[in-house]
């Protein structure tokens, strides 16, 4: 797979294209009133009358790794029999990683089930004993059941009951008073087709890392943040990010893909690996409200914010 869209740099070098605009006052403004106006028990107050006094960046670094992998499995099943061959033992059977499987585009999850060749056959069907049919179980079998309007005493209000015509019983709607239907093991077909049946999977296994900072952000909110794209890089195996400018990176590179490798590669085959490298806007934001200081944070592409101990709240009554 080619490498996307950038080689990484040489360690202790940063790219000027690797840099973000620092945060201006009236964006940083703007991002706080829009956050504010979408709580229903924040007061707008503090949003529209707090000063700035003090913007720090904080921007991070979020590495991930995804490594796409295939695993087979096969166990016995079985279908109506609607006249297919049977082939087993006229031919040896192909081994699951003998059969040809298509798979979706990388990186996406996806199942597939495949009838392995040289396995199926023929039997009667275990269910309705090859009749195709079994008792009906709204009736036992009977065709009937109790009347609803007179519970089955055939009166009511000490009258002949006129739904039932007084027999206390009245047709099975679900057999159609026939006291049996159709087995659904088999479909009515009364045989059954068996056969080995392989069972392929995809899946993308995803794992991220941030770099530590001290902005006050919690996991989950770094974890839905969206920044900008450093580097991507698709390889069969990955090798490690050793000359990424950022150690922390580079040693979360390293470890990761060890990890990956040896869990993933025991059970499953593993097609291709995927590493990303995000740089994520943060800026902690000091205001003044009242003669009191207080804090907010600006974070991600699309300037979240998050304001722990906002000073103006109400309790809300949600009728």
């Amino acid at each position: 797979m080619p490498v996307e869209p950038v080689t990484p740099p040489q360690r202790g070098s940063v790219p000027d294209s690797w840099s973000i605009p620092s945060l201006s006052e009236d964006v940083a403004r703007e991002a706080f009133k829009n956050f504010v106006s979408s709580q229903c028990c924040y007061s707008s107050s503090p949003a529209n009358e707090g000063v700035i006094t003090k913007m720090e960046p904080y921007n991070t670094f979020r590495y991930r790794l995804e490594t796409f992998t295939e695993s087979r499995s096969t166990e016995w099943t079985h279908k109506p029999h609607e006249g297919e061959m049977a082939d087993f033992n006229t031919q040896t059977a192909p081994l699951p990683w003998e059969i040809k499987a298509t798979p979706p585009n990388l990186f996406t999850n996806h199942k597939q089930e495949l009838r392995i060749p040289f396995t199926s056959s023929v039997k009667d069907c275990h269910t309705c004993v090859a009749t195709g049919k079994v008792p009906c179980d709204g009736c036992k079998g009977s065709g009937h059941k109790s009347c609803s309007m007179c519970n089955g005493s055939g009166k009511k209000n000490e009258e002949h009951c006129t739904q039932c015509d007084a027999t206390g019983k009245q047709k099975c709607t679900m057999c159609n008073a026939q006291g049996m239907k159709e087995c659904q093991t088999c479909k009515g077909k009364q045989r059954l087709l068996t056969f080995i049946q392989l069972k392929v999977e995809w899946t993308n296994h995803v794992e991220d890392f941030m770099v530590e900072q001290n902005s006050g952000l919690k996991a989950d909110e770094l974890h839905s943040a969206n920044g900008k794209e450093l580097l991507k890089i698709s390889q069969y195996l990955a090798s490690p990010l050793f000359e990424f400018p950022n150690p922390t990176i580079a040693e979360a590179s390293e470890r990761l893909i060890k990890e990956h490798q040896s869990n993933h590669g025991q059970t499953s085959r593993i097609l291709q690996q995927r590493q990303t490298v995000e740089l994520i806007p943060i800026t902690k934001v000091n205001y003044s409200w009242k003669g009191a200081s207080h804090v907010y944070v600006v974070y991600g592409n699309n300037n979240h914010v998050s304001a722990e101990n906002y000073p103006a709240t109400c309790c809300c009554v949600i009728l």
